[in-house]
């Protein structure tokens, strides 16, 4: 076979093999796809010139040039946004009627964007945190400019707002990008209070159902999992179960540690050493440093 007629033929049967095999298991019209996902990016980044307008650069300098950029990119965003929310709800309702996903996700998007003011000064507590934590920091534009852990946070605190409105795929989409961005792992639906501060930040891991109390300290590697996945009777994991811990106000834990399971609570005041393996709940002023029996 000449490689002219390989194309010609071969090529089209291959492609629609994999045409019949994605069909199979995903609809073809209507979805985000990998489009989405780099728009969802694109979003992020106009988000992130709205809540921290210094990383601007000369357009700063500018204060009603800046309202007006600002305006158009936060408006350009919001459209973008309920389009994306509207085609993730279409993806799991396909019988939900479009005007109801669109005032749907006009609505999602008019109470996150609402939000923002409140999004910046808890961001701005993160940010404190930092500065507040990290001796070798000579200021707050240095913590915003160059620690993941701003990033992450700004990221995740966006993503999680969509997930409690119960936007499908598209807060993980945000948690992976800022995974990818910063090494640091924030499922969308961990709860974290103000003033969270993640020193350094490489292989960070917080679960789906974790909660974090406020002024709570964190360094890389640490793990705040599942201790394991109760199944149903088809084998698989259940969902919607508590299964990371909780973690309360004004704890610090080191690098390495891994604090397993839904029923594990870190009391308030408490010191967790580097790579200690904890599978229970310890009371208020703990210090642990060493590996703990389960």
């Amino acid at each position: 076979m000449t490689f002219k007629t390989w194309l010609h033929d071969d090529i089209k049967n291959i492609v629609q093999s994999l045409e019949d095999v994605h069909k199979e298991h995903f609809p073809l019209e209507n979805t985000i796809g990998f489009a989405g996902t780099e728009k969802i990016r694109t979003i992020l980044r106009d988000f992130r010139f709205v809540l921290y307008p210094c990383v601007c650069g000369p357009i700063a300098k500018d204060a009603t040039r800046l309202q007006v950029t600002m305006t158009a990119r936060l408006r350009s965003a919001a459209v973008e946004l309920r389009d994306l929310i509207e085609k993730a709800f279409f993806t799991v309702e396909p019988a939900t009627s479009k005007e109801e996903l669109t005032e749907r996700a006009e609505k999602i998007v008019k109470e996150l964007i609402n939000y923002f003011p409140e999004l910046r000064r808890v961001l701005q507590t993160d940010i404190q945190a930092a500065y507040n934590g990290d001796p070798a920091t000579t200021s707050m534009e240095e913590i915003l400019l160059s620690y993941p852990s701003i990033q992450a946070l700004s990221i995740h605190r966006i993503a999680h707002q969509l997930y409690k409105a119960d936007v499908p795929v598209i807060p993980r989409i945000m948690s992976e990008y800022a995974h990818e961005l910063t090494g640091i792992d924030i499922h969308p639906g961990a709860t974290i209070g103000e003033y969270f501060f993640i020193d350094h930040g490489t292989g960070v891991v917080i679960g789906e159902t974790c909660t974090i109390g406020q002024h709570v300290s964190i360094y890389q590697g640490v793990t705040l999992g599942a201790k394991n996945f109760p199944l149903d009777e088809d084998g698989n994991p259940i969902k919607g179960i508590k299964r990371h811990p909780d973690i309360e106000d004004n704890v610090v834990i080191y690098a390495g540690a891994t604090i397993l399971g839904g029923k594990t609570k870190i009391g308030r005041n408490s010191t967790i050493g580097g790579n200690v393996w904890l599978t229970h709940s310890v009371p208020p002023e703990s210090k642990i440093y060493t590996r703990q029996p389960e």
